[in-house]
């Protein structure tokens, strides 16, 4: 029993230094020589994690108040050493791929299409016309990686960011209900923030990094990612701003899935092409041009089948063959469709 309690002691310890590898906390930087003070000023302008300075271009850096190039030189220099930034073996990054998550989408065959669900630590994109149910498997996800892990869950709690008013905390009840799990414990581990300009979204990110660093996180879902920026930034006059703004929102998110590797879930409208060169096919195409394409690791696209029957087809993957699935839209979130 001795023996037992030790070993659950020494499991506990290493959880916890596996935490600190995944995200180490800022204040880490006063052990390389990092004053306090200029900690504070990082932390004002939502740095909280050394790896987000690792990460930063030193001319963002240089734009917070109080630090000169001196200054933010010897604060990147330090998180370098944190934080490995190096060439490393393709076998000691296929063991590290090895503990990727999926999260399971609730429906079998989705699952089987993805590999085993969604993938943590990259960015998933999720974009059709609207009913064809992008919020509603967003709100499933919001409750399965809740699940355990041995039920394709992550064991973390959820940062849900709604650009377009969509989310329904009742949608979750019934959900959570389908997999057994405690309706008031599933709604509490869901952050929801609702946006309601390009700026705000952004700062929300901001402060997921802190929440992130204080609170396991596995997953991130932003309910639509590019619906804000379209009306924010209109015409073509200011197209350009709108795709440097996009830009740099999405590599925020790309941040937080190397920083804490949760998975990101974002989901995309689609435009009309009339320049008719989708004459003959699809002339539905998502928004965001090639800014989304190359911030987007896998691209999912959404059709509408019959009844409550929905296609999800893999678009675009570094790993996934081009295919398709069925599946359908229940009273209790995604499901696998009835033969």
């Amino acid at each position: 029993m001795a023996a037992m309690e030790q070993h659950e002691e020494e499991g506990d310890v290493e959880e916890e230094e596996e935490e600190v590898k995944q995200a180490s906390g800022i204040e880490k930087l006063e052990e390389h020589g990092i004053g306090m003070t200029d900690i504070k000023k990082l932390q004002v302008a939502n740095y909280h994690t050394v790896e987000q300075v690792a990460y930063a271009p030193m001319k963002h850096l240089l734009q917070i108040k109080g630090i000169s190039e001196t200054k933010a030189t010897k604060i990147q220099s330090a998180a370098h050493k944190l934080v490995p930034m190096g060439f490393q073996s393709a076998s000691d990054f296929h063991a590290m791929r090895q503990d990727v998550l999926r999260l399971t989408t609730g429906c079998q065959e989705l699952d089987k299409l993805l590999g085993g669900g969604i993938e943590t630590g990259s960015i998933t994109e999720i974009f059709g016309e609207f009913r064809t149910g992008k919020t509603q498997l967003c709100h499933t996800l919001a409750v399965t990686t809740q699940l355990p892990y041995a039920n394709g869950g992550g064991e973390g709690c959820v940062l849900f960011i709604d650009t377009e008013g969509t989310f329904r905390p009742q949608r979750c009840v019934t959900i959570a209900e389908r997999f057994g799990l405690v309706a008031n414990d599933v709604l509490d581990n869901i952050c929801y923030a609702r946006a309601y300009n390009t700026d705000h979204q952004s700062k929300l990110i901001g402060q997921a990094t802190q929440m992130m660093q204080e609170k396991r996180h596995a997953l991130v879902i932003v309910d639509s990612a590019t619906a804000l920026f379209r009306t924010d930034f209109a015409g073509r006059g200011e197209l350009s701003v709108r795709q440097i703004k996009l830009g740099q929102f999405l590599r925020s998110l790309h941040t937080l899935c190397d920083t804490f590797g949760v998975a990101v879930v974002i989901t995309n409208q689609v435009v009309a092409q009339v320049d008719g060169s989708a004459m003959f096919g699809d002339n539905k195409k998502p928004i965001g041009g090639n800014i989304m394409a190359h911030a987007s690791t896998t691209r999912l696209s959404l059709r509408k089948g019959r009844g409550n029957t929905r296609i999800c087809k893999i678009y675009d993957s570094p790993c996934l063959p081009e295919s398709e699935a069925m599946f359908c839209i229940t009273e209790q979130g995604v499901n696998d469709a009835e033969d």
